[in-house]
């Protein structure tokens, strides 16, 4: 239920600077809480993850693509934004770039004159949801890549032609990849880079392992740390692609006294590789609830990559998978049980009272982010209204909230609730506390419980 009356905290902790806050977009960002990843190109066609930059452009080919297809399945599932993966690192380029003969306009596929890139961005906007562009720093085609300047040249024209011949970018995603070459070792001026994004397309986040706008969440299971601060500290993670084990912690949890806004999105694919293999399968609607709750439930966004098959489609099975996940979040979140109960606050301390117990699996809890993150500590109590039982008993605790916290329980009876907030750096601000029955089925998962 929303809160009316937020909680102030009562224990505070002070910072040692001031609380880092989320922009405009930042906010946006994360509380569109689901992107779809799209990825497709070479790989798709020789079946592998990562191309050598040789491949033939002449066997890209998919007859059926249908770009509209992922958009609206995305739509449908209640995603909000939509990543094409422009350019991976084999180099190949999905539209007819200036830049390189290594594209679609040197494949067979809409005779030359293609352009996933357009029909993408053309699809997001009829079906109302908004557009990210991936394009890999490494190239493995490209003769500059590992000179330096010159291959700085080449990216930057080639980020040129996607920030201003389709529309409104809402995220422009980098991964940390860097390759050795004949040439030597590609030291990519990321300022330039950055800058080039913040000139042609103001209005999107920029994702990387080190931000400036999101952080990697240190991991590809599809689980934000139980601890997941937005805050971080960017001296910690300086630059994109290291994964040394003090980086890592750092993007998994983030700092209370961060100085720098960088939420973390959580990247994951539905299937077991990013492009689409046919001997793999999607994992299932439950299996994606579950990483909904340890991802966007733990203060992420999630980032879930759906990959076209060599038809240039979304497979049937991934399409009902989404379509489940979507009936399921309905299922679990259009219910709160903790509806129409009367509130109590003494400040740090909320009471909610039922007119009739309800059984429920799964407690929520959000912050109001605006003024920054500072919920550090809190616990769950519960009172089930039985004669003679203890007024209050333990029912939950952890630490870090923002967002959306959500919290499996075993089924348990509640007449009351008491939320208490123990330790937090700031107003501690609580906007929704729920009770929800998530029945938990065997469902078919990768993910570990990276706390």
């Amino acid at each position: 239920m929303i809160i009316e009356s937020p909680t102030a905290a009562l224990t505070t902790a002070p910072r040692l600077t001031e609380a880092a806050r989320p922009s405009p977009a930042q906010l946006a960002w994360q509380r569109e809480e689901l992107a779809m990843f799209v990825h497709l190109g070479i790989n798709t066609v020789t079946d592998r993850e990562w191309g050598d930059g040789t491949e033939d452009p002449s066997i890209f080919d998919p007859a059926d693509l249908n770009a509209r297809q992922w958009a609206r399945t995305a739509r449908e599932a209640g995603f909000g934004t939509l990543i094409l993966t422009a350019k991976h690192h084999d180099g190949f380029c999905l539209w007819p770039t200036a830049t390189t003969t290594h594209s679609v306009a040197a494949s067979p596929w809409r005779g030359g004159s293609g352009d996933v890139v357009r029909e993408a961005a053309e699809a997001c906007a009829s079906e109302g949801i908004r557009f990210g562009i991936y394009c890999s720093p490494w190239d493995r085609n490209a003769p500059s890549y590992g000179t330096g300047r010159e291959y700085d040249d080449l990216l930057i024209a080639q980020l040129t032609e996607l920030l201003t011949d389709y529309g409104d970018i809402a995220e422009v995603w980098f991964d940390g990849a860097v390759g050795e070459s004949a040439r030597g070792r590609q030291r990519y001026d990321w300022d330039r880079i950055i800058g080039t994004v913040r000139e042609l397309q103001p209005g999107a986040v920029i994702f990387s392992d080190a931000g400036p706008d999101v952080r990697w969440v240190g991991n590809e299971d599809g689980v934000a740390g139980a601890t997941c601060w937005s805050g971080i500290d960017p001296a910690r993670v300086p630059t994109p692609g290291r994964s040394d084990p003090w980086t890592l912690d750092s993007l998994r949890h983030g700092d209370p006294e961060g100085a720098a806004w960088r939420p973390a999105e959580t990247d994951v694919s539905i299937r077991p590789g990013w492009f689409w293999h046919e001997s793999e399968t999607p994992l299932d609607g439950g299996a994606l609830l579950d990483l909904y709750l340890t991802s966007v439930g733990r203060n992420s966004k999630l980032l879930l990559n759906v990959p076209p098959n060599r038809d240039g489609l979304l497979d049937d099975a991934d399409v009902a998978a989404l379509h489940a996940f979507a009936e399921l979040r309905e299922e679990v979140f259009g219910t709160d049980l903790l509806a129409g109960a009367a509130v109590e606050s003494d400040g740090a301390t909320l009471v909610l009272t039922l007119p009739e117990p309800v059984t429920a699996d799964l407690v929520t809890l959000a912050e109001d982010i605006e003024g920054g993150q500072h919920i550090a500590a809190f616990r769950v109590q519960v009172d089930d209204g039985e004669p003679g039982d203890a007024p209050w008993r333990p029912l939950t605790s952890g630490t870090t909230i923002g967002h959306l916290r959500a919290l499996r329980i075993p089924p348990t009876r509640i007449r009351r609730l008491r939320v208490s907030i123990d330790l937090a750096y700031g107003p501690a601000r609580l906007t929704h506390v729920g009770l929800h029955h998530h029945a938990r089925g065997e469902h078919r998962r990768r993910a570990d419980n990276h706390d």
